[in-house]
């Protein structure tokens, strides 16, 4: 799969973009709270940032606030399972309650808020995955995926994402 961007400045795709680089015309907040190698959290960066698209990861909530507080997200990928504290030590009997939907929440109050991709942990229970699935398009999810995603899948809702939000262009600088 080919993943087609235009850019109204050209970026070179067989060179990486620089630090800091005027070709990084596109900001991307990614979440991942998952633990398999190679999940598309590990792959996107080393993909996107060749074709201008910085990724921001954030392993937590307490992570995707502040990189909301400090960046201009154009495209957030939010898992729903991330952790509100990074990787903090849970105390025996307690279940971390998930942060994605507290970070949803923090995005859709934004002055833009940015089409969201939504990465949902499967679901056993339809009427819970039913739930779920209206609660992440009330929150303003552009898309919802289902955990595990393969990286062909989140590349062609990022394309999506560009070619609906972004008329297949960047954003202006």
């Amino acid at each position: 799969m080919q993943f087609r961007l235009h850019s109204p400045d050209p970026v070179d795709p067989a060179a990486p973009a620089a630090e800091g680089s005027a070709a990084h015309r596109l900001n991307l907040l990614l979440t991942y709270g998952g633990w398999r190698e190679h999940a598309f959290a590990d792959q996107l960066p080393l993909i996107l940032d060749r074709i201008g698209i910085r990724c921001y990861r954030a392993e937590s909530g307490d992570e995707a606030s502040e990189v909301i507080r400090r960046e201009h997200v154009h495209i957030a990928v939010i898992d729903l399972s991330i952790p509100m504290h990074p990787t903090r030590a849970q105390q025996p009997g307690t279940r971390a309650v998930p942060a994605g939907p507290r970070v949803l929440q923090l995005l859709k109050r934004l002055d833009q808020p940015p089409p969201t991709i939504v990465v949902r942990p499967r679901q056993v229970d339809p009427a819970e995955s039913a739930r779920n699935l209206a609660e992440a398009l009330r929150d303003g999810a552009f898309t919802v995926l289902d955990d595990p995603v393969p990286i062909e899948s989140m590349l062609q809702a990022l394309e999506r994402v560009v070619r609906r939000h972004y008329r297949d262009h960047w954003p202006a600088a």
